[in-house]
């Protein structure tokens, strides 16, 4: 499995992310050669390197006569089923069109159907999500993320007049995505462009763990005002699989008017919910009160629902936390026998290679309970089993 990230720090458009694939390794040949199964009259692909800031790139032009035009989201699907592509490739193309016509269709208030593409070009479109589905088809490129998308101010002149940026229909697109402002009065992030990340990215964040294989970068036609590079950048390699979430959630509060005896069915409830650890401390409070300080781990991921949680199972009316990077050694779950059963053990790989196993107290517990045997006795089995399986 390959995977790529794409590195929006410039902005996304379809022919920065198609410059990209190219400057990765597509083949300019095979690019050609598929786009031509689409039998779609009246259009040209100009492909030229580019140095952009010393940094060399990849720009992609679509010339496209006007009259041959497609105008509708059906009249582009039809052409695209009446292609020669692989149903793969019309399919996920087929997919980002639609999000594209819902979010101008809602924007405009008419029908997906309705939707002219003048906005965007529909040749232009057409050429940009059917040569960057080409392209990650042909690169084996099935896991894809993406980086925060960058959103700036100022206007975009339409056939509908002067818009605000980004463009409406872009934040339509971008809805539940994450972005930040960027104080620059230039498109940044296209409708074209967002419809590709939205439709074909698993994930918005910083780059996943990978082995970087190679990178690619995509020019866009405009030049920054600010000057900087007005590039996107692919990197593709193969994702190296986290354990455990490595970008964590701490959550704290105090308790100085709660009853510890809940804390146990408070503790289990918060576990069952996805939190990764979870502790009770005692604390001095301000004027010398005695309380409790609660903490808990948890991916970003169930950080909403445990937050609700402490504030309905607690007394705490209000909670702290930040993100935090943590570093985890490689575990995995092995059986150690013992004469009452098998219990659970936990394989830690140490850095040095060697490994130690530690045996499930509740698993020893439960054993022990059963046979009517101290609970050290069956750890002690357990740990004997261990250093077998070490010899």
């Amino acid at each position: 499995m390959r995977a790529c990230h794409l590195d929006c720090f410039s902005g996304i458009s379809g022919n920065m992310l198609l410059g990209a694939l190219l400057a990765a390794g597509l083949p300019e040949a095979a690019l050609r050669g598929e786009l031509d199964k689409l039998r779609l009259p009246g259009w040209r692909l100009e492909i030229r390197p580019v140095v952009k800031s010393g940094l060399q790139a990849v720009m992609v032009k679509v010339h496209a006569d006007e009259a041959v035009r497609p105008r509708h989201f059906n009249d582009i699907k039809t052409l695209l089923e009446q292609s020669a592509l692989e149903e793969s490739i019309i399919c996920r193309a087929l997919a980002a069109f639609h999000r594209l016509a819902e979010a101008e269709a809602h924007v405009h208030g008419v029908p997906a159907d309705e939707v002219h593409f003048h906005e965007v070009g529909a040749v232009d479109a057409m050429i940009d999500i059917v040569g960057v589905v080409i392209g990650l088809h042909h690169l084996g490129l099935s896991r894809i993320s993406c980086s925060p998308l960058p959103m700036p101010r100022g206007w975009v002149r339409c056939s509908h007049g002067e818009l605000p940026l980004p463009a409406p229909a872009v934040c339509e697109l971008l809805k539940g995505v994450p972005v930040y402002g960027e104080n620059l009065a230039q498109e940044l992030v296209t409708p074209t462009g967002a419809a590709l990340a939205v439709e074909l990215a698993e994930s918005f964040g910083p780059l996943p763990p990978m082995r970087i294989e190679r990178t690619g970068y995509g020019a866009g036609t405009r030049e920054r005002r600010d000057r900087r590079p007005n590039l996107l950048r692919l990197l593709i390699g193969q994702p190296q699989e986290a354990e455990e979430a490595q970008l964590i959630e701490v959550i704290e509060t105090q308790l100085d008017d709660w009853n510890p005896e809940f804390w146990p069915h408070v503790s289990a409830r918060l576990l069952a919910a996805g939190a990764l650890d979870v502790m009770l401390a005692p604390v001095q409070m301000k004027k010398g009160r005695p309380g409790f300080l609660v903490r808990l781990l948890a991916d970003p991921a169930h950080s909403v629902q445990l937050k609700e949680l402490l504030l309905t199972e607690t007394a705490a009316i209000g909670l702290r936390f930040h993100n935090e990077r943590r570093l985890t050694l490689p575990r995995t779950t092995v059986e150690l026998a013992t004469p009452w059963g098998t219990v659970r053990g936990k394989k830690v790989e140490l850095p040095d290679g060697t490994c130690r196993i530690k045996p499930e107290y509740e698993d020893c517990a439960r054993l022990a309970k059963e046979h009517n045997v101290p609970v050290q006795r069956v750890c002690a089995s357990a740990d004997k089993e261990e250093q077998t399986q070490h010899e």
